[in-house]
C-alpha cells in the first residue's frame, strides 16, 4: 500500500465565487501517512477546501499538490483521492459486496478481480460475512464502514472525510471515530478529515486545521491547540474556555507576572506588553477548596453529569465556567469557595 503515503500541500491557495472568497490565501501541508482535520464553525471555508484537493472545485488562485504532483489542474477523476461522504452515498439496490466492488468495475477490472479487491477491504473494515447485505439491513455504523471500503477499495493517495459521523448517535460517533482512526493508523492513510466537532477533531487527529472567515486561525496538534490556542477564536473555539482580563505586570524573560483580582499568577507572556491582557483558562485547569490561598468566589451554580461536575462561580473577575471530577466532593449553592490555579491550561491570548 507504499501508494497511500502521499503528502498533501496547499501554496496561497484561493477560492472566489465572484465576490465572495470562501478560501482565503490558504498554505499547510498535510504529511504522508497522517490525519489532519479541517475544523470550524459553518461558513469557514473547512468544506470548499476539502472539494479543492479532491478536485471537486477548482482553485481560483494558487497551487495544490498531492505526492510531488501538481494537481491544480486536475480533474477529480485524474487526482487519485477518494472522498467518503457525510451522506454514505451507498446505492440501495447493490449489496455490500457489489457497493464495494463498483469502483473497480467502473475502472475496467473484471468481475472475480473486482470482487477479490472488495472483500479484501471489506476485511479490513470488520464487515467481513455481511457481504450479502443491503444497506437498509445495515446499522448506521456499518453502513459508513462501507463508504470506507468503497473509497479505500482503489488504495487512493490521499482519503478524505467530509463531516463522516454527523448522522450517528452519540455512542456510535464515538465508536465510529475509534474504527477511522485506528484503520487510518494501521495502513498509514494520508487522510483529510472535516468536522465542527471539536471533541471529534481533538480524537481522531494527529493534526488540526482551525479555520475561520476563510482563513487559517491556526495550524498544531490538538493538545497544543488545547493548551496554547494563539489567539482568542481558537481559544474560545476549541472545547470551553473563560476569557477573562487581567493585568501583565511585569516580565522576567519569557515570564511575567499576571494579576487576576487578589490572585498573581506566573505565565509565559508570548509577547503581550506589561498593561491589560486577555486569559484564557480551561474549566479544569481550575479546583476548588473550602480554604486557602487562591481566588475567593461564591458557587452559583452546580450540576452534577456524571463523569464531571460543572460549578458557575462568582469572582472578583467574573463568573468562571470551573469542571471537576464527578467523584470529587460537592460545592453546593451559595458555598464560599477559593479557586488555585494549574501550570497549565492557563494562558495569556497575544
Amino acid at each position: 500500500m507504499a501508494k497511500v503515503k502521499a503528502p498533501v500541500e496547499f501554496r496561497n491557495v484561493s477560492k472566489r465565487y465572484g465576490t465572495v472568497t470562501a478560501v482565503d490565501d490558504v498554505s499547510f501541508r498535510i504529511a504522508p501517512g497522517t490525519l489532519v482535520t479541517l475544523l470550524g464553525p459553518s461558513g469557514c471555508g473547512k468544506t470548499t477546501t476539502l472539494r479543492l484537493i479532491a478536485g471537486l472545485e477548482m482553485a481560483s488562485a494558487g497551487r495544490i499538490f498531492i505526492g510531488d504532483e501538481d494537481v491544480t489542474a486536475l480533474s477529480a477523476a485524474d487526482r487519485d483521492v477518494s472522498m467518503v461522504f457525510q451522506s454514505y452515498a451507498l446505492f440501495p439496490h447493490m449489496s455490500v459486496l457489489e457497493n464495494v466492488a463498483y469502483g473497480p468495475s467502473v475502472q475496467g477490472f473484471k468481475k472475480a478481480d473486482a470482487e477479490a479487491m472488495a472483500a479484501e477491504k471489506i476485511r479490513l473494515v470488520g464487515l467481513s460475512g455481511l457481504e450479502k447485505r443491503a444497506p437498509s439491513e445495515l446499522s448506521g455504523g456499518q453502513q459508513q464502514r462501507v463508504a470506507v471500503a468503497r473509497a479505500l477499495v482503489l488504495e487512493p493517495k490521499v482519503l478524505l472525510f467530509d463531516e463522516p459521523l454527523s448522522n450517528l448517535d452519540a455512542k456510535l460517533r464515538r465508536r465510529v471515530r475509534e474504527d477511522i482512526r485506528q484503520l487510518q493508523t494501521d495502513l498509514a492513510l494520508t487522510v483529510a478529515y472535516v468536522t465542527h466537532d471539536q471533541e471529534e477533531a481533538l480524537a481522531v487527529s494527529d493534526e488540526i486545521i482551525v479555520m475561520s472567515n476563510a482563513k487559517i486561525a491556526q495550524i498544531g496538534s490538538p493538545q497544543a491547540l488545547y493548551e496554547e490556542p494563539s489567539n482568542l477564536f481558537v481559544a474560545d473555539f476549541i472545547g470551553d474556555a473563560n476569557i477573562v482580563e487581567a493585568t501583565l505586570m511585569t516580565r522576567d524573560g519569557l515570564h511575567a507576572s499576571i494579576q487576576m483580582g487578589e490572585t498573581t499568577l506566573r505565565l509565559l507572556h508570548r509577547g503581550a506588553q506589561p498593561g491589560p491582557v486577555k486569559i484564557s483558562v480551561r474549566p479544569d485547569a481550575m479546583t476548588l477548596s473550602k480554604s486557602g490561598a487562591g481566588l475567593s468566589g461564591t458557587v452559583k451554580k452546580s450540576s452534577y453529569l456524571g463523569k464531571v461536575r460543572e460549578y458557575s462561580v462568582k469572582t472578583a473577575i467574573g463568573e468562571l465556567f470551573i469542571t471537576a471530577p464527578g467523584r470529587s466532593d460537592e460545592f453546593t449553592s451559595k458555598s464560599e469557595v477559593v479557586i488555585s490555579f494549574a501550570d497549565s491550561g492557563i494562558v495569556v491570548l497575544p
